[in-house]
């Protein structure tokens, strides 16, 4: 069979662009590897140590299923090229496969990141129902364009690659691929309104009394970073879904995969070991007691007004307790605990 020198052309850039997302996911898998091995001793010392708790469990999660989704990638991508194994039908129902494994780690970030905000504002529960709501919404959004795209996948690669014997499947774009992630995008930047509008209150009201770093602080700061770079990364997915762009070419999802899991982590890491270098009370609830837990049981911390080191004789209705509390190195705030003080006339601020 003849071809002519423009389908010549179009089957030479569709066969070096179907190379590099075999070498992309691997860089991507090596990433991962490196990343969980420069971070296991943290992860034994700081998170190993912790009873079951919320923090714990999305911290394992997202940690040990972003490497399981790069395994995946490595398999999907890798056996998907044979020409004995791919057939157009397996092509198109692989593409909204790897959407969805994909999707399932960011919807799990996106929870875990709505109970820090619900933290940020004081257990507000108008904002948790806003943000759930925005949330339940986005990936309501996410699936019926995922839908859409897949009814019309066949069409679009017939549409360029029908008559050129490619194998494998072509890393073809188009439709409406590029809006899938876009309601994901739209909430993290809502999400990340919330986080603007509080690190602007915190940092204002630190350097005004010329406070050291506070725990919350350290929150407020990581939440931040870890916006800009997923919102980064989600409109970097959003230009290569859409194949308008010819410098970016398709790169398959293994960098949005490792980059999005290892932030998440490194940033849970970081809190956590910030909370354990502030920790007051050696009741914490870990199996090492000079640890508290993030997400576990509510520790609410209190200003200091006054001259002193120590918080003395909390009074409550069923009688009295004293809190010895040792000096903090990095804030001048208290941890108070309401489980060992239950009715103490103290005005809570979440932590």
């Amino acid at each position: 069979m003849q071809h002519s020198q423009e389908e010549i052309a179009r089957f030479t850039t569709l066969y070096t662009l179907s190379l590099i997302p075999l070498r992309v996911v691997l860089a991507s898998m090596t990433w991962v590897i490196y990343d969980y091995f420069s971070t296991l001793e943290d992860e034994v010392r700081y998170i190993w140590s912790q009873n079951r708790c919320l923090g714990k469990i999305s911290y394992l999660f997202i940690r040990y299923y972003t490497i399981l989704l790069l395994v995946f990638d490595v398999i999907q991508i890798h056996t998907m090229s044979k020409p004995s194994v791919a057939t157009r039908a397996l092509c198109v129902a692989m593409d909204p496969t790897v959407r969805i494994v994909g999707a399932v780690s960011l919807w799990a970030i996106e929870v875990v990141m709505q109970i820090r905000v619900y933290a940020l504002f004081n257990c507000s529960r108008k904002v948790a129902i806003f943000n759930g709501v925005l949330f339940g919404m986005s990936v309501a959004a996410f699936l019926g364009l995922l839908m859409r795209n897949a009814m019309g996948r066949a069409e679009v690669i017939d549409s360029v690659a029908s008559d050129l014997p490619l194998y494998g499947c072509p890393p073809i774009n188009g439709g409406v691929a590029w809006a899938i992630w876009l309601p994901a995008t739209s909430f993290e930047l809502v999400i990340f309104g919330f986080v603007l509008y509080k690190s602007t209150r915190s940092l204002t009201f630190t350097l005004r009394l010329k406070k050291r770093w506070s725990l919350m602080d350290i929150i407020i700061q990581d939440n931040m970073l870890y916006y800009i770079g997923i919102t980064a990364v989600l409109l970097f997915n959003a230009v290569m879904a859409s194949g308008a762009y010819t410098l970016i070419p398709w790169f398959s999802y293994g960098p949005f995969h490792a980059a999005m899991g290892m932030m998440t982590t490194r940033m849970l890491m970081h809190v956590r070991k910030a909370a354990v270098k502030s920790v007051v009370f050696a009741d914490s609830g870990d199996a090492n007691t000079a640890e508290s837990s993030y997400f576990e049981a509510p520790r609410f911390v209190v200003p200091e007004t006054v001259e002193t080191s120590s918080l003395h004789s909390i009074s409550s209705a069923g009688g009295s307790s004293t809190i010895v509390s040792t000096a903090m190195s990095s804030s001048n705030w208290h941890d108070v605990d309401l489980e060992r003080n239950a009715g103490a006339t103290v005005s809570p601020q979440l932590s």
